[in-house]
């Protein structure tokens, strides 16, 4: 189907209720989503593509045609989407990676020294299995709690192979292993261990405690007091790790927090697991940043999260408020066979543990993200708003600061994958400018700079993949009629203002406008460079400004001191402008013996010398 095929089956969409299905020329499905009324929401894919971010632009150009199922409630909408996004898995939506299933923990029993791992399913191989569980991180935290509560090897030596090969690695002196690399080690202890280790997996955790406090107390009877308090933490270890494999399983949680941060190159979703008030468990994953917006990406991911567990908590908090939190809070409901509260805090308590949900979201994207990543997703954004066929390298920008036709200067701003270089930072004194004309100059500018690289000029040696001028549609077409006047074609875009003198949106030659709000990150990058360039071009003109006023032809004229000059040069916008007026223009601006003064200063010297001659 063409583009206005698309769109006009779009508006032929009924405001009901249901789910669309994107799907590609291959018939694959692209996308699936829910609406409440689908002729609105399919309708806005196809309307204006500036105000789309680069995926979804990115996702509407592969749309071949889509379907759609109308339900008779948003209710069945959000059931419905799951199942859909779940059994096709689309490229274009956000997806938890542990939305196939559920991991279960595995202990190889047969073997000598049983060692615990990760399994995406039960394989009948003569090993245990335990769970399944919430997510392979969670799992993996059982797990670690597990070795070091009962001390259990974490290294990769293979036993009883490599006992008394090596010396005991760090994990042994810092107290955390028992060190059974040791040839004095009984295999027995081991085992007992791994027996513990059973039993608390299969929920037998207070017969081990028991166990374990008979063994403290026996040790503390017989003054060995050092084996006492490694039972003691051991206990305490335990009792915790109890309540995070409960968590983790989803049986006996009180509450859920979710927490969601978007990044510049990265998004995060995390679940904090309560139990009797206390943090049980966190469980997490990292996700590229999706095109959808907050509400939408929370409520599909907690979706997602939930659908299929075997257990819920009572009541799950929201980071923000999602239009299907009714829905939800009935789909859990439902799974569980009891009241499950979908609640957004708006302060108190709850909001405090929403926002810390939020903070390790935002520490788990910064941490995973570097600095040079940033950078890369920000230009890739940048080249994708703009639909430019590469992420913009190098981005040149270009600014005109006058005081009317006088000391007209242009500043260019080298930014080189986001980041400014200053070592190839331009100025520019505009010439034969008679009046102030901001097109007039953008056009002189931009050809002298691409002049210069056609003449070979080291100091423009390079063509930028992108030009930001300051100003809309007409400073673009001058920077465009620049360009074409010496051959050469780079993508231009005007940096727009709005009320606050921030960069609201860049605009193209025809007067079209791409808002940046969308981006805020890609909105700080270019309202940084147009601050820069801006910046660069003013402390230049006052520099001009300064030395015009330092060392001019109008210094040592009786009864013309700093500010009678500078009155001048304000309204005669040059030097040369004064020396041609009359003494009845120039006693306009200065009292008339100073103008006396400043005409003789150049006509009274000009008879002299001709006499001279």
């Amino acid at each position: 189907m063409t583009f206005e095929e698309l769109r006009d089956k779009a508006h032929s969409l009924p405001l009901k209720p249901g789910v669309y299905i994107m799907q590609n020329a291959q018939s694959q499905v692209i996308y699936v989503g829910k609406a409440k009324a689908l002729k609105n929401r399919v309708s806005q894919y196809f309307q204006d593509q500036s105000r789309h971010n680069a995926k979804t632009r990115a996702m509407v150009a592969q749309i071949d045609h889509f379907d759609v199922i109308v339900v008779q409630s948003e209710f069945e909408a959000l059931v419905l989407e799951c199942a859909l996004i779940k059994r096709h898995m689309p490229r274009y939506n956000i997806l938890l990676k542990d939305s196939k299933g559920y991991p279960y923990i595995r202990l190889s029993v047969g073997e000598e020294y049983p060692r615990f791992s990760l399994a995406s399913k039960a394989a009948e191989d003569g090993a245990r299995y335990f769970g399944p569980y919430g997510s392979r991180g969670a799992s993996q935290g059982i797990i670690d709690s597990l070795r070091q509560a009962l001390r259990l090897p974490s290294c990769h030596r293979k036993f009883p192979r490599d006992i008394g090969k090596e010396r005991p690695c760090l994990n042994y002196h810092m107290g955390v292993c028992e060190g059974y690399c040791r040839p004095e080690m009984d295999q027995s202890q081991y085992r007992r261990s791994i027996d513990q280790a059973i039993r608390l997996l299969e929920g037998k955790l207070d017969e081990v405690v028991e166990e374990l406090t008979a063994e403290m107390e026996g040790a503390a009877e017989a003054l060995n007091f050092e084996r006492a308090a490694q039972l003691r933490d051991r206990i305490r270890s335990i009792q915790l790790l109890g309540k995070r494999q409960k968590a983790v399983a989803g049986s006996l949680a009180d509450t859920d927090v979710v927490g969601y941060w978007r990044g510049e190159a990265k998004s995060c979703f995390v679940v904090l697991h309560y139990m009797e008030g206390e943090l049980a468990a966190k469980d997490w994953e990292l996700l590229p940043v999706p095109m959808e917006d907050e509400q939408t990406t929370v409520s599909t991911l907690t979706a997602q999260y939930y659908s299929g567990r075997g257990g819920l908590p009572r009541q799950v908090l929201l980071p923000c408020d999602i239009d299907e939190q009714v829905e939800l809070a009935r789909m859990l409901t439902q799974a569980v066979g009891r009241k499950v509260e979908v609640l957004t805090p708006q302060r108190g308590a709850k909001m405090d543990l929403v926002r810390m949900a939020n903070e390790n979201a935002r520490e788990e994207v910064e941490r995973a993200t570097s600095a040079e990543e940033r950078r890369s997703k920000l230009t890739q954004a940048l080249g994708g708003l703009l639909g430019l066929s590469r992420p913009p390298h190098r981005i040149e920008a270009f600014d005109i600061s006058n005081t009317g036709s006088s000391d007209i200067v242009a500043s260019m701003t080298v930014h080189i994958d986001g980041r400014p270089l200053k070592r190839d930072y331009r100025h520019f004194k505009l010439k034969d400018m008679p009046h102030a004309d901001d097109y007039a100059s953008m056009e002189q500018v931009v050809r002298r700079r691409f002049q210069r690289y056609l003449d070979g000029d080291e100091k423009f040696g390079e063509l930028p993949d992108l030009l930001l001028i300051d100003g809309g549609a007409g400073q673009v077409k001058a920077a465009q009629a620049a360009m074409e006047a010496v051959g050469i074609q780079v993508p231009a875009y005007g940096m727009v203002k709005d009320d606050r003198h921030r960069t609201r949106a860049l605009a193209a030659a025809d007067g079209r406008e791409i808002g940046l709000q969308q981006n805020q990150a890609l909105f700080a990058l270019v309202g940084r460079i147009q601050e820069e360039t801006h910046r660069f071009a003013i402390e230049f003109h006052r520099q001009q400004q300064a030395g015009h006023l330092k060392g001019s032809a109008l210094d040592g004229i009786p009864g013309v001191g700093p500010t009678r000059k500078a009155a001048l040069l304000k309204h005669f916008k040059s030097v040369k402008a004064v020396r041609e007026a009359s003494v009845e223009a120039l006693a306009e601006v200065v009292p008339k013996n100073a103008a006396q003064a400043v005409y003789d200063q150049f006509h009274v010297k000009k008879g002299a010398d001709c006499a001279d001659e």
